[in-house]
């Protein structure tokens, strides 16, 4: 036996859906059919009990269910077949089609024209429902596909939100990872600029010892070149060694934050001519290297600030350790922040790199930093949660003196 073709198997297909189509299409004028011999039957019933006067008592049941639910055609059927029932079974002469009186023929009339008018009626009010249908099947699906878009926005909006997430937290973590360097490398100067330069010139010094020892010897000249170039290595090595501290202070691996932060004030002072107003309250405990580290730039930043551009006479350095946090303020009297560039640092926006170092290494450590400006001076506010070194790591850095 051999199997049908796909052609076939389609064909049959088509056929039998034609054949569902038809049956559906039949289907309301055989219900209209059935109710209006239903309406016929029950009228013949109530012969016995209401004569027959006013045949068309129950056939209005059949138009209005047929125009209520089976639809234009199959209403207008029910309509014809209970009319011709009535004439037939109930008018005179009974079993016969002809209409005798003149009465008669009117309520015909009427009954076809109320019919008309309820079957007008039932249709109006199918077609605004089958309306409100199909605009209730297309505002579902409008709304559908509405959350459907978005469902599928908000996916893509937290994906990308996700994205964006783990992209700051990458920032965060390179931007760490460059302060580490940047300190790691001001490290390696500071130890190559004491180690090999600064011994270099320490070299140099003690031969040209030997040579300002024999200058009596020398042409007034000569005797003045030698005391020159004795002044100029003597200035050299004075560089080296401040630049060496600048860029990583020894004091602040050996013996911590206070005294690294005394030194760097007290040269800051004698340098630029500025009073600074020191206050240190810090505990016996030695700090986190990194956070000891911060306090530092910070301070240095904010007073090489000060020298730079507020042109004040004064500075107040507070670095008070309470509350489970280290308090830094930096304040001047001098000319303040321009009211253009507040909004800048209010926001984070486009800042100079040294207050935005600043902010990272505030960011990274957990703590908070603000600047307020009044056209009477300035103010930085630091303040980052303390955490100490652990006992075995006390002895640390290295010397450059």
């Amino acid at each position: 036996m051999t199997r049908p073709s796909l052609l076939q198997l389609l064909s049959l297909h088509e056929s039998s859906g034609r054949r569902y189509s038809n049956a559906a299409s039949i289907f309301p004028y055989l219900i209209a059919v059935l109710a209006s011999a239903l309406a016929l039957y029950l009228r013949h019933a109530l012969v016995p009990f209401i004569g027959e006067s006013n045949p068309y008592l129950t056939v209005w049941l059949a138009v209005v269910f047929c125009s209520w639910y089976c639809g234009l055609g199959p209403s207008v059927l029910a309509s014809v077949f209970c009319v011709v029932g009535v004439i037939y079974f109930f008018l005179p002469p009974f079993h016969s089609l002809a209409i005798e009186s003149a009465s008669e023929r009117y309520g015909v009339l009427c009954f076809l024209l109320f019919s008309g008018v309820i079957v007008a009626f039932g249709e109006s009010n199918r077609r605004a429902a089958s309306f409100r249908r199909l605009a209730e099947e297309q505002l579902k699906a409008a709304n559908d596909q509405l959350e459907l878009r978005v469902d599928q926005r908000t996916a893509e909006l937290q994906q990308k939100t996700k994205l964006l997430r783990e992209q700051t937290e990458t920032v965060k973590e390179l931007s760490a990872q460059l302060l580490r360097l940047r300190d790691e490398e001001r490290r390696r100067i500071a130890r190559e600029l004491h180690d090999s330069v600064g011994q270099l010139l320490a070299a140099v010094r003690m031969n040209f010892s030997k040579v300002d020892r024999e200058k009596g010897k020398l042409s007034p000249e000569a005797a003045k070149s030698v005391d020159e170039n004795a002044e100029l290595i003597k200035q050299a090595m004075t560089e080296v060694r401040t630049m060496s501290h600048l860029l990583h202070p020894p004091l602040l691996d050996e013996i911590g934050l206070e005294s690294a932060i005394r030194w760097f004030v007290e040269g800051f002072a004698q340098r630029s001519n500025i009073q600074v107003d020191l206050t240190l309250a810090l505990s016996a405990e030695r700090l986190a290297d990194d956070l000891e580290l911060a306090m530092f730039r910070i301070v240095q930043e904010c007073l090489t600030n000060i020298h730079r551009h507020s042109g004040s006479k004064t500075a107040r350095v507070h670095l008070i350790q309470r509350d489970g946090y280290v308090h830094c303020e930096v304040s001047d009297e001098g000319k303040g922040i321009p009211p253009e560039r507040q909004t800048d640092l209010t926001s984070s926006g486009s800042t100079g790199v040294g207050l935005r170092g600043m902010r990272e290494r505030v960011n990274q450590l957990g703590g908070t930093l603000q600047v307020h400006s009044n056209g009477k001076g300035t103010s930085v506010e630091a303040n980052l949660p303390v955490r100490h070194i652990a006992a075995s790591d006390i002895t640390r850095g290295f010397s450059l003196l």
